[in-house]
């Protein structure tokens, strides 16, 4: 038959047994009722043959099958598979959790972003709605209030003002719609940390929650719940180990207990006992990373405070990064809020499918059948045997691995979630806790612990024979399947997807790795004198070389050509000023002219006679 075609088939059966289903008033999804197909033509005890077409009678045999699976409301294992199909199709890693979230975040701001970054506003009236918008636009992407709020909306205008003044809207509207998007993410992580930074202040930080204070308490009570629900389901394990035990040790009370389906329900506690400690492990990885980001904010928020400080002014430069920084901070506070709801509503719905055991093994019932048995927990049992090992000596052919050896040994992938494979290939169907001190097997780059050093041994003398009757029980209770990882034996009934993440986990042991040492040549500092010369003839000649340096005269000799060539160097004093004083003033000057004329009065003559005389003292003489 085609591929198409047989997909057509499945279809129909699958949408065919819905039907059913739902005229008896259960609603089953699509998903379940898959998986139900898959395991009812696994089961060898069902006659299917999947190298052959089915008939109209093999399909009405199917639907009848699989409607009574699915309406069987008193069968732990179907609890048990319908908690496998909840928990694949609502658990993911921790960041495909926020890789979702981010994107359910994206898509509902994208019809607010378009109308911000296709808008062609031109008057005033339409300028002032489009920074209406873009206010708007941070409130709802940061997550810090409801835009309906006048007060929040009139702190994040403000604070919107203090960066992206509204004369700038010209400016955004002549930029690409790419760059508008980073422009109005980039505007709404500097809003977001202004005011948290103002909130710390005590000058604003209206309608934001404390979020690292309500994560440090809801934390620990998720934690708390989560470990009282995993203390219940682990209670009830024990319990359901000791009387299967107890069973495998008296084959006559198996025919006893078989209405009881104690098998199943075990299969039921373990299962929600591994979705309880994944849960439970990622609650601690967010108690890790708030802890962390608690000592980053307060940080951050101390380096803005000395920034700022009493400044009116700050270069944007220094305080942008640190408020960018706290939006961040704060955004990762808000997805483990998130992560940490999504993982508390994932433990409460993880009860329902626990509620036949109150309904099949009430206290009363309990008590009959525990009655001489010694309940152990996990823990005693490996205690019990944590002195017995495997002697490698005695397997030739086989790699056994210890911890002492074993460099990553508590990374290895355990085959069968880390149960004892001879215990339960062995008896009917028992679970009990591998014991990796004992020794871990490797056989064909697999895995397997076991309970006991006997059960090691036995398993070791065919390990292909205990692993087919696992396989064969792993086909007449499709439980087991996901509850044992069995994933790669059964490929059809889980997708590609899973597969590949099957093979990640997958991790080769470490039990060779490349050393080195290293020691002194030297222990002590060296004493060894270099100067010191023991050969006679050596001490001769070097006494003969210093007394002819005593006759020798060193020669230089320059010429025309080189004299340029040598680095020649000079010194000057600059110049300065430099005066002197007298101590008495002095001056010179020209004679003052001194001329007499004798005989103007007369004389005893009628002719006057003058006579002129020149008194003036020469020059040299003054």
């Amino acid at each position: 038959m085609p591929p198409t075609q047989a997909e057509s088939v499945i279809k129909n059966i699958i949408r065919e047994i819905g039907q059913e289903c739902a005229a008896h008033g259960e609603i089953v999804p699509e998903t379940l009722v898959a998986f139900m197909v898959k395991a009812v033509v696994l089961d060898p005890s069902n006659g299917f043959n999947t190298d052959r077409t089915l008939t109209k009678s093999d399909v009405q045999k199917l639907v009848k099958l699989c409607v009574n699976r699915l309406l069987d409301s008193k069968n732990p294992s179907l609890d048990t598979i319908k908690m496998q199909v909840y928990f694949d199709m609502n658990y993911t890693s921790r960041e495909e959790f926020l890789e979702e979230h981010h994107r359910v975040i994206e898509s509902r701001l994208s019809s607010v972003s378009r109308e911000i970054t296709d808008s062609r506003a031109c008057v005033r009236e339409e300028l002032e709605s489009l920074y209406r918008k873009i206010v708007s636009y941070v409130l709802l992407r940061s997550g810090l209030g409801s835009p309906t709020d006048i007060k929040i909306v009139r702190e994040a205008t403000a604070a919107l003002q203090s960066v992206f003044p509204q004369t700038e809207l010209g400016t955004f509207l002549t930029l690409s719609k790419k760059d508008k998007e980073r422009q109005l993410k980039e505007l709404t992580m500097i809003v977001t940390g202004i005011r948290l930074f103002n909130r710390d202040c005590g000058k604003g930080g209206e309608g934001i929650d404390d979020l690292p204070a309500i994560l440090q308490e809801a934390i620990p009570a998720t934690t708390q719940h989560v470990d009282s629900q995993l203390e219940v389901v682990q209670e009830q394990a024990y319990r359901y180990t000791a009387i299967l035990e107890k069973v495998a040790k008296n084959p006559l009370m198996s025919q006893e207990l078989q209405p009881y389906m104690l098998r199943e329900a075990l299969y039921n506690v373990r299962q929600c006992e591994i979705f309880l400690q994944v849960i439970l492990s990622d609650i601690i990885t967010c108690a890790q990373e708030v802890e962390m980001m608690i000592k980053q904010l307060e940080a951050q928020l101390e380096q803005l405070k000395l920034t700022v400080k009493s400044k009116t002014a700050v270069p944007t430069s220094q305080v942008f990064p640190i408020f960018i920084a706290l939006s961040n901070l704060w955004t990762s506070f808000q997805d483990e809020t998130v992560l940490i709801s999504i993982l508390s509503n994932l433990t409460t719905h993880l009860e329902p499918f626990l509620g036949a055991h109150d309904l099949f093994f009430p206290e009363k019932v309990m008590q009959v059948l525990l009655d001489g048995v010694t309940v152990k927990t996990d823990v005693c049992r490996i205690k019990e045997h944590i002195e017995d090992k495997v002697n490698v000596a005695d397997f030739k052919k086989l790699e056994w691995l210890f911890p002492e050896t074993t460099a990553n040994f508590d990374k290895l992938l355990i085959q069968y979630r880390g149960f004892c494979a001879y215990t339960f290939a062995t008896t009917d169907g028992l679970l009990l806790p591998g014991n990796p001190s004992i020794g871990i097997l490797k056989y064909k780059d697999k895995y397997y612990t076991f309970n006991t050093r006997d059960a090691a041994y036995s398993f070791a003398e065919n390990p292909e024979n205990y692993i087919d009757i696992i396989r064969e029980k792993a086909k007449r209770n499709a439980e087991l399947i996901q509850l044992l990882e069995l994933h790669q034996q059964f490929e059809s009934l889980i997708q590609y997807s899973q597969m590949k993440e099957v093979d990640k986990r997958y991790i080769k042991p470490i039990t060779k790795c490349e050393t080195g040492t290293q020691t002194d040549t030297h222990l002590l500092p060296p004493t060894i004198v270099r100067s010191y010369e023991w050969n006679e003839w050596e001490l001769r000649r070097k006494a003969i070389k210093l007394a002819n340096l005593r006759r020798k005269v060193t020669h230089s000799v320059q010429t025309d050509h080189s004299h340029m060539r040598r680095e020649n160097c000079s010194q000057v004093y600059p110049s300065k000023d430099v005066g002197t004083q007298s101590m008495r003033e002095g001056s010179s000057r020209v004679p003052r002219p001194q001329i007499y004329i004798a005989g103007l009065r007369g004389g005893q003559t009628k002719t006057t006679y003058g006579v002129k005389v020149n008194l003036t003292r020469a020059v040299d003489e003054t």
